[in-house]
């Protein structure tokens, strides 16, 4: 590693994902322009991470608190359940304004030609939580996709014979695009016009 503060700041950048050495280098210089405190609120936030931001115990979104503040909130309704791919898909459904239940993060969706089975999603997790909790309905709300599609049939599956309602995001985010980049009427369409499994 270069003793270069700028050659580092710039190989630290590019190891954001999406980020290459242009654009690192780019942003390099974009704070170096700017007021010091710049730089050094951006560095505090970003070593603030891993010491402030934990997962959920109960949901496994990410938050400064355990339980979150969705899954401590008496107003939320615990017996509808939103399972999600990732933790920032549960913002793109709460832009909406339209879901009033709990959200469970699987960390990823069924993809056998990336090694992900099963075994290594929060699956045990969910179905541990629905008879204390005493779930009525999952919302599978993974990306429309062949891994999402796969993820969704399985947990249909698994969850059907339990009488659980089980439903699914209705179309209206196209098909490829992934749900934290899907705009809020979609999702709120979606939302809306969710069908059974």
């Amino acid at each position: 590693m270069s003793t270069d503060p700028l050659r580092r700041c710039i190989a630290q950048l590019s190891r954001f994902p999406g980020v290459g050495e242009r654009t690192a280098t780019r942003l390099a210089y974009w704070l170096l322009r700017q007021d010091g405190d710049v730089a050094r609120e951006i560095g505090a936030a970003l070593s603030a991470l891993p010491d402030q931001v934990r997962r959920c115990g109960r949901c496994f979104n990410v938050a400064a608190s355990d339980p979150c503040p969705t899954c401590s909130n008496p107003r939320r309704s615990s017996t509808i359940v939103c399972v999600v791919e990732r933790p920032q898909d549960i913002s793109a459904i709460e832009e909406t304004g339209d879901f009033s239940g709990r959200y469970h993060v699987l960390d990823g969706a069924i993809s056998p030609l990336d090694g992900i089975g099963p075994e290594q999603l929060r699956i045990r997790e969910l179905l541990a939580r629905l008879r204390p909790e005493q779930v009525e309905e999952v919302l599978i709300a993974t990306d429309p996709d062949v891994e999402g599609d796969a993820t969704a049939l399985y947990l249909a599956g698994l969850l059907k014979p339990s009488g659980i309602r089980v439903t699914r995001l209705a179309h209206g985010i196209a098909v490829g695009t992934e749900l934290e980049y899907a705009n809020r009427s979609s999702v709120a369409r979606a939302l809306a016009n969710r069908r059974e499994l």
